[in-house]
């Protein structure tokens, strides 16, 4: 009888020898936590542009509010978009006091209409009269972040009170109708006629598509009309949908700062340890990468 030879069992191969070699190499570990640092930024951009924003944006406001009302008490609110010297007033100083009683809304305009200075509350555009005067003025304001002031103004209807209140007094205007793109514009307000146009984005929030108006007209006293910009004065910057070039180069610098920080906070990983990195670089990397989000959020379309 013979016997056959049986083949010895293969021995059952460990767990590490399982995992292929490259999965432990430094190099996949060094990428493993610059993507994490990664996803640590982008979520400090959503923050910036929703929450964080609207703290900004509520902040601003009262700061905004409090100035006005001072001013208002002392009779030296601006009533134009130009100083009595016929300097430019700077970007965001309060011009008017904006109310919507069907939506709930109250905010300070700023003098200005650039992505930077829609994040503080909605903006009177530079080559318009302001509210309460003859002509049209126009207002932005965002739809969805820094608060989203104007997130609601497509719920107005036809007769919707609208006040606002300048340095001349208050003015009352009732809404005409909702204008999107490609219909047909009002015809301009005659002599002695006031006109008021809010602007913002059209579309899903955060996703905008075009632009949205609401046109209103002025149904109290017409104050007089001062100084205002011309049309071609007014920078690209201010313009609807656009937004501010003038943050790329300090978006450049806090890149760089961000990048050396962490490379530093990796070498320190590798160094001394993961929790000693971590310590030292979560209250490096949270402000670096929200300053980083808020130049960034300024390149974004104003009206947004």
């Amino acid at each position: 009888m013979t016997v056959l030879d049986t083949p010895d069992p293969q021995p059952t191969p460990s767990p590490v020898e399982d995992v292929p070699a490259a999965a432990n190499t430094p190099h996949i570990r060094l990428v493993g936590q610059m993507l994490g640092i990664l996803g640590a930024v982008l979520l400090c951009f959503v923050a910036q542009l929703t929450l964080i924003g609207l703290v900004k944006h509520d902040r601003d406001q009262n700061t905004a509010y409090t100035e006005f009302r001072a001013k208002l008490a002392n009779q030296t609110a601006p009533v134009s978009g130009l100083t009595t010297e016929g300097r430019l007033l700077d970007s965001g100083t309060p011009v008017a006091i904006l109310e919507i009683p069907r939506l709930g809304v109250r905010e300070v305009v700023g003098e200005g209409t650039s992505a930077r200075a829609l994040k503080s509350g909605p903006g009177h555009q530079r080559d318009t009269p302001l509210p309460g005067q003859s002509g049209t003025s126009v207002l932005f304001g965002r739809k969805a972040a820094y608060g989203g002031p104007f997130g609601r103004i497509h719920e107005l209807r036809a007769g919707d009170l609208i006040i606002v209140t300048t340095g001349q007094g208050e003015s009352r205007y009732l809404v005409q109708g909702i204008r999107r793109a490609n219909d047909k514009v009002r015809p301009a307000p005659g002599a002695g006629e006031g006109r008021m146009v809010l602007t913002t984005a059209d579309g899903a929030d955060f996703l905008p598509t075009d632009v949205l108006r609401v046109d209103t007209r002025l149904v109290t006293e017409v104050r007089e009309r001062n100084r205002q910009l011309p049309a071609f004065a007014v920078p690209e910057s201010e313009k609807p949908m656009e937004g501010d070039s003038s943050a790329l180069v300090p978006l450049a610098l806090w890149t760089l700062i961000l990048l050396a920080a962490a490379i530093a906070i990796v070498y320190t990983n590798r160094r001394i340890g993961r929790w000693h990195a971590w310590v030292i670089g979560i209250p490096v990397l949270i402000p670096l990468a929200l300053t980083l989000a808020d130049q960034a959020a300024a390149l974004l379309p104003n009206l947004m």
